[in-house]
C-alpha cells in the first residue's frame, strides 16, 4: 500500500473506508462479469462470490483484522450454522405458505409427477453463489462498518432500504404493484432476519444458510406448477381481486418472520429457559 493511501486512511478513516469498500466491491464484480462465461457460469458460478472474498480480505486487512471479525474462519462452530441456516430457511419459507393458506384458501400437494432429484439437489449449487453474493454487499463488511460508526439501528435502516430497492427496481416487479408494494415491507423483513442471524451467531455463514434455503424453498421446495421441479406444488394459486385480502397475508407474512427473528435474537434465553424447567422437573 502506498504511503499517500495510508495517510488518507489515517486521515479520512470512515470517508476513505467507504470509498475502497466501493472500489474493491465494483471492481470484484466488473471482473466476475469478465470472466464468468455462460459455459464457465454453468458448472462453476463462484467467480464473483470468490472475487468479494478477496475483497473482504483486503477491507479487513486494512483494519489490521482477518476475515475471522465475520467468522469466515473455517471452525466447526461456523461452518456448523450453514446447514443449520438452510433447515431454518426452508422450514421457515414452508411454515408461511401454510400460513398464507389459512388466509387464502391455497393448499400444498405433493408432486404427483416424478421428482427431478437432480434438478432439486442441484439447486442448492446453482443458488449459493447468488446468495453469497448479496450477503457479503448487504450485511458484509460494509454492514458491519457502518455499526461501527453509527450502531445497529441506523445501520439496519440503511441496509435494508438498499438491499429493498434492488428488489423493487426490477423491470419485471415494477409492471406489478402488488409485487411492489409486498417488497417494500417483505424485504427490509427479510435484511433483519439476515443481519439479526449475523449478529447473533457472529458469522456470515448463518444468513447465507438461512438465506439459501429460502430461495431454495421458493424454487424447489414449494412451488406453483406439478412438473417434478419441486416436492410440493400449490394447485390452485389464489389471485387478489381486492387490496384487503392481499394486505392481510402480507400481514401474516411479516408477522411469521418478526417470529423468526425474535426467536434467533433470544435464542439464548429460550434454550436457557428450557433447561431451567427440564432440570425442575426431572
Amino acid at each position: 500500500m502506498s504511503n499517500f493511501m495510508k495517510s488518507l486512511l489515517v486521515k479520512y478513516p470512515v470517508s476513505s473506508r467507504y470509498v475502497l469498500i466501493i472500489m474493491l466491491y465494483g471492481l470484484a464484480l466488473f471482473c466476475s462479469g469478465l470472466i464468468d462465461t455462460p459455459f464457465l457460469k454453468q458448472y462453476f458460478p463462484f467467480t464473483s462470490v470468490i472475487l468479494l472474498i478477496i475483497a473482504t480480505w483486503i477491507l479487513y486487512r486494512v483494519d489490521n483484522k482477518s476475515l475471522k471479525a465475520i467468522g469466515l474462519d473455517i471452525s466447526f462452530r461456523n461452518v456448523s450454522f450453514l446447514p443449520l441456516g438452510i433447515i431454518i430457511g426452508a422450514i421457515a419459507f414452508l411454515l408461511v405458505k401454510l400460513c398464507r393458506g389459512l388466509i387464502s384458501g391455497e393448499t400444498l400437494a405433493l408432486t404427483s409427477v416424478d421428482l427431478n432429484l437432480s434438478s432439486i439437489l442441484l439447486g442448492f449449487y446453482l443458488l449459493l453463489p447468488s446468495v453469497a453474493v448479496e450477503e457479503f454487499l448487504f450485511r458484509g463488511y460494509a454492514f458491519k462498518k457502518t455499526i461501527e460508526v453509527t450502531n445497529v439501528t441506523i445501520a439496519n435502516i440503511i441496509f435494508a432500504t438498499i438491499f429493498m430497492l434492488i428488489h423493487v427496481l426490477d423491470r419485471e416487479v415494477l409492471k406489478n404493484k402488488g409485487m411492489i408494494v409486498f417488497f417494500l415491507f417483505t424485504i427490509p423483513i427479510g435484511h433483519l432476519l439476515f443481519s439479526t442471524a449475523l449478529l447473533k451467531s457472529k458469522t456470515l455463514f448463518f444468513p447465507i444458510g438461512i438465506h439459501l434455503g429460502n430461495n431454495w424453498a421458493t424454487q424447489h421446495l414449494i412451488s406453483n406448477y406439478n412438473n417434478g421441479n419441486s416436492i410440493f406444488y400449490i394447485p390452485e394459486v389464489a389471485r387478489f381481486d381486492a387490496w384487503m385480502p392481499f394486505i392481510s397475508v402480507m400481514i401474516v407474512w411479516n408477522v411469521f418472520y418478526l417470529f423468526v427473528i425474535f426467536l434467533i435474537w433470544k435464542w439464548d434465553t429460550i434454550l436457557k429457559l428450557k433447561a431451567g424447567v427440564f432440570r425442575a422437573f426431572f
